[in-house]
């Protein structure tokens, strides 16, 4: 950590700088696992959500982002044979609309009957839509991860087994690595389906984290650590919270934080009393507004 990163004074709670480089990186407010700095942007948040609640309450009325959906075209994903038959037949001409709700129902089928791949499908076209083409990263990687995986329906009943059993760390950490082409963004999508009717044995329950989302952590970890001077350029919320390639530990402090935050807002009276957590996840993900001038 270069000198120009820290800030000239620091409160006493952030001792920890004057430990090992690997607890320094572990504690990081930046990843906001400091409480002060949680607090902060949990506040921040509450201020804001209540406009676009106001904006999706008539379409989320039962308080989750179960009405999300994604526009898919079925008959680009002809060559994968394990489709789940709730979906779009593969033989449809034209697009077809499938929702978070959709998808944790075939996924809850699937996971019952043992046909795990078939609850990968489900999931990868929806983390997909349309993004997906036969030359692509979409039906072409799919097509390469089932075809080239030994052993991936045991590894997917492995990692399900370890949400159940532990967490939804354990259950990321066990899947990171184990499947070539199926990065972090999709370990979460997955075990967020998977969590939809696997309750994990502790913990909280999974939630996405892609790209988009680190991106908005990265923006109101940078936005809170400079009005505190805690990271005045920015440049470690912005290694923190990177692309892709999320730890394990990012991935908990991540979950830790929707949860609380989640619960912070709905005490307030401009957010469903009822609401999940993944509601705060999805207002995140279709959001831009953090760093941005209204969000002071």
């Amino acid at each position: 950590m270069s000198s120009r990163s820290r800030p000239k004074q620091l409160p006493r709670q952030a001792g920890w700088l004057r430990r090992s480089p690997h607890d320094c990186l572990q504690r990081a407010p930046w990843g906001l696992g400091l409480p002060c700095l949680r607090d902060c942007c949990q506040m921040r948040l509450s201020r804001l959500w209540g406009g676009w609640w106001g904006q999706n309450a008539v379409r989320l009325t039962d308080g989750t982002p179960g009405a999300h959906t994604v526009r898919y075209t079925s008959s680009r994903w002809a060559h994968i044979t394990t489709w789940p038959s709730m979906m779009a037949s593969t033989f449809q001409a034209g697009d077809a609309d499938v929702s978070r709700t959709q998808v944790a129902s075939i996924v809850a089928d699937a996971l019952e009957r043992g046909a795990y791949e078939e609850a990968l499908v489900a999931i990868y076209v929806w983390g997909k839509g349309k993004s997906g083409s036969p030359a692509g990263s979409g039906p072409a990687t799919l097509h390469k991860i089932l075809l080239g995986t030994e052993g991936l329906n045991a590894i997917l009943t492995s990692v399900v087994n370890t949400l159940r059993e532990q967490d939804a760390e354990a259950a990321y950490a066990e899947l990171r690595g184990r499947i070539a082409g199926f990065g972090p963004s999709f370990y979460s999508k997955f075990l967020y389906f998977a969590g939809k009717s696997v309750r994990a044995a502790s913990g909280t329950q999974p939630l996405i984290l892609d790209q988009v989302l680190a991106r908005r952590m990265r923006s109101l970890a940078q936005a809170v650590c400079r009005e505190t001077g805690y990271d005045p350029d920015g440049s470690i919320a912005r290694w923190v919270w990177r692309d892709t390639n999320w730890s394990p530990h990012r991935y908990a402090i991540y979950l830790s934080f929707m949860q609380a935050a989640s619960r912070q807002v709905a005490a307030t009276h401009s957010w469903p009393s009822n609401a999940t957590p993944d509601l705060l996840e999805f207002a995140l993900f279709r959001t831009s507004w953090i760093g941005s001038a209204e969000a002071t």
